[in-house]
């Protein structure tokens, strides 16, 4: 039987994702980049609007690209899960308020390091495989080292880090029960923006004196394209080719590339135990079975 043209339209794009010139893992390893260099930019901003200032920043620039390209008011599904569509915003945008919160505090390595423990603490009580159970205790050990080492000079960094670890994993849960109403991308766009309007109370007044500084709201709001909307769009184009368990592979790399854009973009050099401990959290997201 022939298939619709609308549909024989979506089998000839998915089959030129996959076929696409540049290699998946190198496509992640941009997204990775993209991420972190939005963070570096927004590190660098806070002095000029503080770290919530700068997510409120991100998330009204991720919200204006995700709604002018998907328009979810338009959608059935966001329209028919709009609790759950406001609860995954909000988790969206307290865990990168709460995650700038703590990457003032620590370095940018390490920060990311210590939010991991949400996403493997979510696959080990997903499946209580064994494998699970090695990586979960490979990435607390690693967190509990940077945890150790930055507790004197920062508990408040650890504090928001072990947050966002915690409103990581909400995300990831709730992102899942989005994806499952069918509203998909459309959510990610109703949730930035809920979440952008939620948060301005608290962001307003550090973006205030910024104000007559466009360039400042300019970089700001650039960290949400960077940071949301690139690795967000790159991400989907690499599951399309590799499938979950090579991307959750992929994802060990994400803190030693943090770690990477930290000490080049800002000139931040782990020591040897803080090393020690992103690598333990390498090696545990590594070990994640999915």
């Amino acid at each position: 039987m022939r298939q619709p043209a609308d549909e024989e339209c979506r089998v000839a794009v998915g089959r030129a994702v996959r076929r696409g010139p540049v290699p998946a893992p190198l496509l992640f390893v941009g997204a990775a980049v993209s991420q972190y260099v939005g963070a570096a930019i927004a590190v660098r901003s806070f002095d000029a609007v503080g770290a919530v200032g700068a997510a409120e920043l991100r998330a009204i620039g991720a919200a204006a690209v995700l709604c002018a390209w998907r328009r979810p008011w338009r959608s059935a599904s966001v329209a028919g899960a709009r609790g759950l569509v406001a609860a995954f915003g909000l988790a969206l945008t307290a865990m990168n308020a709460s995650f700038y919160l703590a990457a003032e505090r620590l370095p940018l390595g390490t920060a990311v390091a210590i939010e991991f423990l949400g996403p493997v603490a979510v696959a080990a009580a997903g499946t209580r495989s064994r494998r699970d159970l090695l990586a979960l205790a490979l990435a607390g050990g690693g967190v509990a080292l940077l945890a150790d080492v930055r507790w004197a000079g920062s508990p408040a960094g650890v504090g928001f880090a072990l947050l966002a670890a915690a409103l990581w994993a909400a995300y990831i849960v709730l992102g899942h029960a989005v994806a499952r109403t069918g509203a998909g991308v459309d959510g990610l766009a109703a949730g930035s923006a809920l979440g952008a309007v939620a948060l301005l109370p608290f962001g307003a007044p550090g973006i205030a004196p910024a104000l007559d500084r466009p360039g400042v709201l300019a970089a700001g709001l650039a960290v949400g394209l960077l940071s949301s909307v690139v690795p967000y769009a790159l991400d989907q184009v690499v599951l399309a080719r590799m499938g979950r368990a090579a991307f959750a592979l992929l994802l060990s790399l994400l803190p030693a590339t943090a770690t990477a854009v930290g000490l080049v973009a800002l000139g931040q050099v782990p020591t040897a135990v803080e090393a020690f401990g992103i690598a333990l959290v390498v090696l545990g997201v590594a070990a994640r079975s999915r």
